[in-house]
């Protein structure tokens, strides 16, 4: 949630930042600004009314001690109550509409960040690794798990639909073993505390992130009475275990990771990836959150996202690294760096990790707070967020990397330990 002060004195650079998102960004914002005015119009009118309808029941007392007729000084105070009744109903009704419009506002881009309106115009960082090129032809992913014998999706889409899918002997184990082999990078080299977050959070957690409302089309919810959600990312619990908390400057940076499940309808992309693991309803994910001072926060994302980056040059998975554009971030970040990975049977990179910085977007909406060691006055933290990594996508480009001419499948040596010492998937004969 954008800050109104923000708003308010510098409306006109924040519109045309708004702007370069993409038509319609800065939709809601002439309206808010008019709400913010009516709402600091009416304020000072109320105090005031407030101090003189004090002021006039003291002297109403006094009246009556001197037996004096307060007749008029009754009227006055009660005409005086029922008109400071009609302006708190009138501020209620102005602070709730501001109140949801601002949720549907998204942040506003960091200056370093290129303009642009899609993907087209992301900027490359760097690369990593060379490219596989195959000297026979590549097969993807689903046709090499499924000869291995590791990946079911009819059997998925019999119980559960399309976007499903069942890992089977050395393709669950593979799936435990990334997940194993990220927490423990990320808790002993990267120096995260690793949690293990509910999966399922209430209505007021995804308000806090930007999940809600405006993408409330995306998320799984529990039948009944519950305010409860199937969490779309560990992002969720991670950004609210300090939810209206006020943390002391000198815990921050707080680093946590965790492996968790996600739920995703996946809504609007009906026609894209919906073949293999790409992009499933549910998925296995490793998470980074951290929670800085404003101060620390962009040096904080250069390295939240060099450790993502690390799991796939410990894994020999060639990548690169881009940084978003203005109109393909996401609603509640301020910069993104994507990871994207190569795929051989693709010939090309796909996005493996997302990684943001929503400086005090996230912790607005949240009510998470820090104060400052010098005792100045208490601001709100700035939240990052990558995935580290997606587990699904992690063994896609495994799988496509390590497989070869017989169709069998070579695993990167620092996979071994957690495989049981396994080198090689052979394929069923």
């Amino acid at each position: 949630m954008l800050d109104t002060a923000l708003l308010r004195d510098r409306f006109d650079e924040v519109q045309q930042r708004l702007r370069t998102r993409g038509p319609g960004a800065e939709e809601g914002l002439t309206r808010l600004a008019a709400l913010d005015a009516a709402r600091r119009d009416i304020l000072p009118r109320v105090e005031t009314m407030r101090a003189e309808r004090k002021r006039s029941g003291e002297a109403i007392a006094r009246a009556k001690r001197a037996a004096e007729d307060v007749g008029p000084l009754v009227t006055a105070s009660s005409e005086r109550s029922a008109a400071i009744k009609r302006l708190d109903a009138e501020l209620a009704s102005i602070e709730a509409e501001r109140d949801a419009l601002l949720l549907t506002i998204p942040n506003v881009p960091h200056g370093t960040v290129p303009v642009g309106q899609s993907a087209a115009e992301n900027q490359e960082v760097r690369r990593w690794g060379e490219p596989r090129r195959c000297d026979f032809t590549p097969k993807p992913h689903w046709e090499l798990g499924t000869a291995l014998g590791i990946l079911d999706f009819e059997r998925a889409a019999r119980m559960s639909g399309a976007r499903f899918s069942v890992l089977l002997g050395s393709g669950a184990r593979l799936a435990r073993a990334l997940t194993d082999f990220m927490l423990d990078l990320h808790t002993r080299e990267h120096g995260y505390v690793e949690v293990e977050p509910p999966f399922l959070v209430g209505s007021a957690a995804l308000r806090g992130t930007g999940n809600l409302p405006k993408f409330e089309e995306d998320l799984f919810k529990i039948a009944g009475d519950w305010d409860l959600y199937l969490i779309p990312t560990a992002e969720v619990p991670l950004t609210n275990l300090h939810r209206d908390e006020t943390l002391d400057e000198a815990m921050l940076p707080l680093r946590y990771t965790a492996y968790t499940p996600c739920f995703r309808s996946e809504a609007g992309s009906y026609g894209a990836d919906v073949r293999g693991l790409m992009r499933q309803h549910q998925f296995d994910k490793v998470e980074l959150v951290k929670l800085t001072t404003p101060e620390q926060s962009y040096d904080e994302l250069e390295s939240l996202t060099t450790h993502a980056e690390e799991v796939l040059k410990r894994l020999e998975l060639p990548f690169r690294t881009v940084i978003l554009c203005t109109g393909d971030m996401g609603f509640a970040a301020a910069k993104t760096y994507d990871i994207e990975v190569w795929l051989p049977s693709q010939e090309t990179y796909r996005e493996i990790s997302s990684c943001s910085n929503t400086e005090a977007f996230q912790a607005r909406r949240a009510g998470i707070r820090y104060r400052p060691t010098g005792g100045s006055k208490l601001g709100f933290v700035h939240t990052l967020n990558g995935s580290g990594l997606a587990v699904g996508r992690t063994l896609i480009a495994l799988l496509e990397h390590g497989q070869q001419r017989d169709g069998s499948v070579i695993l990167p040596e620092a996979l071994r330990p957690y495989m049981r010492g396994v080198e090689v998937l052979e394929p069923m004969r």
